[in-house]
């Protein structure tokens, strides 16, 4: 079997960094932790509830970038097994499945969400958190029939997607219909990791928002409001042009571009908000945006977020920040700033209908609520990996939103 495998080796570790250091091309192949194999060895089904699945895309996630790279903070390290084929953003057909999976056959087209919960786990007595339905934040991804791992694509008995295989238990099973591609279907958890924020931090149609990013995230954010029927105003703080054109696709009202030399007083302006400056440092803000929607993850677009948040505001922090230095968290005791975490997907109470994210994802693509044909802008052989990192981390250069791999 063909894949890229993570390994995290103190050895390998410690090599890819200082390589890094040298040149971000060198973090991947040859000694490093992220390395293609193509004589692996297929993952076994671990009883009769589970199916194997034949991959037929895995997408490149930003968190899939921080792994290659090594942004990730080592804390996270006790809930994953080396080595490990990577990807979680799957779309696949069942090659083999249990006695006891009931409902798909050998043939189908599935997703699979991707989270190894209690159930997956074969957990008995679930956690508290997944009896509630936040599956994310299970207590027990170290335990049960599996090996460590949050997911498929970070466990070393369950493949990732990718790799030709990977293997999900019945409850993470997904059918899709015969009118949705599966290239399609792939877009799943990267738009069902905005919309979970998204529900859980709904804005009233009167609010102010601002979405800091415009990656595939912060582009989802814009999406997932306006799929939903939300009528606040909507800015968002993007990079590149092409980025921006398509936030004003998705409905966003305002697009500010970070090499605006004064963005602050721009959003000043559209907030109404007063800008004062300090002894030293940097401008700060009275009054600002009602909710804000951090989708970066980096020093600077946290710092910069809790400033633009009004005072009794909310923050919801989206992006994988790990170990942020030169944060100035004034802001949340002196503009008592609500911060919110916001981790993958859950179960959502949506328009009356409670159903995991990814399943409200899925309905919401069906439905033609979201348009994704601009999303997918590269497609890759797994051996050419490197080519696809380099595409999937360049998007400036390369104009891409969604990488995939093809199989």
């Amino acid at each position: 079997m063909k894949g890229i495998v993570f390994d995290g080796d103190v050895k390998k570790y410690v090599g890819t960094l200082m390589l890094g250091k040298v040149n971000k091309k060198l973090s991947y192949g040859g000694i490093t932790c992220t390395s293609y194999k193509d004589n692996l060895k297929e993952p076994e089904l671990p009883g009769q509830d589970w199916v194997k699945i034949k991959t037929s895309y895995g997408g490149v996630c930003g968190s899939d970038l921080n792994l290659v790279y090594l942004h990730d903070s080592p804390s996270a390290s006790p809930f994953v097994s080396f080595p490990f084929v990577i990807g979680h953003e799957n779309a696949g057909v069942i090659a083999e499945k249990g006695n006891n999976v009931e409902g798909f056959e050998v043939g189908d087209r599935i997703i699979a969400d991707p989270i190894l919960s209690c159930r997956v786990r074969g957990i008995e007595e679930e956690c508290p958190s997944c009896k509630s339905g936040n599956a994310a934040l299970c207590s027990n991804f170290t335990r049960g029939l599996l090996a460590p791992g949050m997911s498929i694509g970070s466990c070393r008995d369950t493949g990732g997607s990718w790799g030709e295989y990977y293997i999900a238990h019945k409850s993470q099973l997904i059918k899709l219909n015969e009118d949705t591609k599966s290239e399609d279907a792939v877009l799943v958890d990267a738009i069902a990791s905005a919309l979970h924020p998204v529900a859980r931090n709904f804005p009233d149609d009167n609010e102010k928002v601002l979405v800091v990013g415009s990656g595939i995230i912060g582009l989802m954010v814009v999406a997932c409001l306006r799929a939903l029927g939300s009528k606040c105003s909507i800015t968002i703080l993007a990079r590149h042009k092409f980025q921006g054109d398509l936030a004003e696709l998705y409905g966003a009202d305002n697009v500010v571009y970070t090499r605006d030399n004064d963005y602050f007083s721009t959003f000043a302006n559209i907030t109404g908000g007063t800008l004062y400056k300090p002894i030293i440092g940097k401008r700060v803000m009275a009054g600002g945006f009602d909710r804000v929607f951090e989708c970066v993850g980096s020093d600077l677009s946290i710092d910069e977020s809790l400033r633009f948040t009004k005072q009794g505001g909310t923050m919801v922090l989206i992006g994988l920040a790990s170990a942020p230095k030169g944060v100035d968290w004034t802001p949340i005791w002196l503009k008592e700033v609500k911060l919110h975490g916001a981790y993958w997907c859950s179960t959502e109470s949506i328009q009356g209908k409670t159903a995991s994210t990814y399943r409200h994802t899925l309905d919401l693509i069906q439905g033609g609520k979201i348009n994704i044909k601009p999303l997918v802008t590269h497609v890759f052989d797994i051996k050419d990996y490197k080519q696809a990192l380099q595409v999937a981390s360049g998007k400036s250069k390369y104009r891409s939103i969604k990488v995939l791999f093809g199989f």
